[in-house]
This record gives structure tokens, C-alpha cells and sequence, in this order.
């Protein structure tokens, strides 16, 4: 198998730093590690631009894993085309990258253990106000079809009372003003819960959590001895999604909860998971815990 990673942008036969741990641990577990062009693939228009992206990778039959900055489901399908091209097949195809990145992908899988949500295509006020009267009064967060803006909690993502048009409305134009061009699918409207706990990031690998670690904004909070994923297994499985990460935080009743499910190729590496061990479950069948 080939690891695909980003290359430096100033020094372009380099790994990008970020991800050059990762690499060296691929290379040490005897991966042959490729080089793809984030910027070039992110801003390529057509069929040029996406093989430019990928010059750089070996034309060989080959499976690949793409450890990367987070891609646009488009942008990822015009990846996975010029891969094969070049006779590398991406493990993850792009109709399943969708499906993990994107919340409307996964939640009907997972809607008994994650917070209830509604979603509209695109960012218009009648369809907003839809969601709105679909979710209910109540406090409810709010986010796109990937992404929140929860480091402008109050300004852009925490909305007090659904029932309140003009300042639940006030909340995603601030949300539609930061998101801007990055913003993806539409407005997700998410009941709001209170839990006790900080995130737990975990990584599974053709179904079975092999991974268990802190979140990356919570690097040094190690993840609970009673942490019940045993609710969560079947869904996840369910899903026949080749790598995600599914993060869950404790509820104040004490129950865990599903926060979000990403593709596990462009999730985060906490700083406290060693890359040996992010590699180690690409390449082994045995669990184990951060």
C-alpha cells in the first residue's frame, strides 16, 4: 500500500512538515510514500489540473491511503481520477469519502447516538427557516455540511432558542460571513446537549475501532478507562466505510455520544498519538489504545 501526503509548498520534493512524522513512520513500517500538490488539486479546475496535482506520484498498480489537508468531495473525486490514471486506486472511493465527510452522509446511521439534526441545501433564509421549525424551539448548534465555526461559539454556532428567527438567523449570517467561500452543502441545525466531558477521538479501520485517543483540541485529556463504544460498533460498521474517526464526549446523564464522523484520511493527528501508531493501523490487525 502507498501513503499519499502532502508536499511542502515552498520546498515541493519535501513532505508538507505537518504530515512529515507520518511519513517517516510510513517509510519506517516499509510504505512507499507519494507526494500530491494540496494546492494545486485544491484550486484545479478539470482534468490538467488534478494531473498536475498528482506528477509526482509513482504510475504503479497500487492501493493507496491519502493522509492530507481536508478536501472538498469534488476535489477528492478529481483526485481519485487522476490516481487512476496512473494506476493507483484510492482505498477510499469518492462516493464513500462523501458519505464520511459530509453529515448528511452518516447520520442516519448514527442518529440514535448523536445529537438529532436537520440540513438544507444551500444558505437561503426560507430554507434555513425550514430547519428551524423542523428541529423545534430549543438551543441548537449550528455548522455546515463539515464544519462548525465552535471557535466562535457564541457569535457563529451556539443559537439560544430556535424560536428566536431574527437571532438564530443573526447567528448563521455571522456563520455564512467566516465560512465564506469554504462553506459546504448548506446549514446543518444540530439540537443542542450538555456534556462532561472532552472529546475522544477514536480511528476505525474497515469497521472496528483499532485507535483510541484524545481529540486534537484536547491533546493531553486521555480518553476514559469506561468509555462504551459498544452502542456505536454495529452503526459504524454498518456504514462499510474503509478508515473514519468518530468523536464522542460524555453526556451529564453519563451516556456517550457521537459528535462527528470524518474520513479518517483527513481527520487530525493529536499531537499525543505517536505516527507510529496511526501507521500501525493501516498496516496491522491488532487494536490497541493511545
Amino acid at each position: 500500500m502507498m501513503l499519499l501526503v502532502p508536499a511542502d509548498v515552498l520546498r515541493p520534493r519535501r513532505v508538507d512538515e505537518h504530515f512529515a512524522p507520518e511519513a517517516n513512520a510510513a517509510r519506517a513500517a516499509g510504505l512507499e510514500v507519494a507526494l500530491v500538490d494540496h494546492d494545486a488539486l485544491a484550486s484545479a479546475d478539470g482534468t490538467d489540473g488534478a494531473d498536475r496535482a498528482v506528477a509526482r506520484v509513482p504510475e504503479a498498480g497500487a492501493a493507496a491511503v491519502y493522509r492530507g489537508w481536508m478536501l472538498r468531495a469534488e476535489r477528492y473525486a478529481a483526485l481519485e481520477r487522476a490516481l487512476a490514471r496512473r494506476g493507483v486506486t484510492l482505498r477510499t472511493s469518492a462516493e464513500r469519502y462523501r458519505r464520511a465527510h459530509e453529515l448528511p452522509g452518516w447520520y442516519e446511521a448514527l442518529k440514535s447516538v448523536t445529537p438529532r439534526s436537520v440540513w438544507t441545501s444551500g444558505t437561503g433564509r426560507a430554507a434555513f427557516d425550514a430547519a428551524r421549525a423542523a428541529l423545534g424551539p430549543g438551543p441548537a448548534v449550528l455548522r455546515d455540511h463539515v464544519k462548525s465555526m465552535k471557535h466562535y461559539w457564541d457569535q457563529a454556532a451556539f443559537i439560544p432558542d430556535l424560536a428566536d428567527a431574527e437571532g438564530a438567523w443573526a447567528v448563521a449570517t455571522r456563520f455564512l460571513s467566516l465560512r465564506a467561500d469554504d462553506l459546504v452543502g448548506g446549514f446543518v441545525l444540530r439540537r443542542f446537549e450538555t456534556f462532561a466531558s472532552a472529546e475522544v477521538r477514536t480511528w476505525w479501520w474497515d469497521g472496528t475501532c483499532r485507535l483510541v485517543g484524545p481529540h486534537p483540541d484536547t491533546p493531553d485529556d486521555a480518553p476514559p478507562a469506561d468509555l462504551d463504544l459498544a452502542p456505536v460498533e454495529p452503526l459504524v460498521a454498518g456504514l462499510s466505510l474503509p478508515f473514519v474517526t468518530v468523536d464522542l464526549a460524555r453526556r451529564t446523564d453519563g451516556t456517550w455520544r457521537v459528535i462527528e464522523l470524518g474520513d479518517g484520511q483527513v481527520s487530525d493527528r493529536p499531537t499525543t498519538i505517536a505516527p507510529e501508531s496511526l501507521i500501525a493501523l493501516l498496516t496491522t490487525a491488532t487494536p490497541h489504545r493511545a
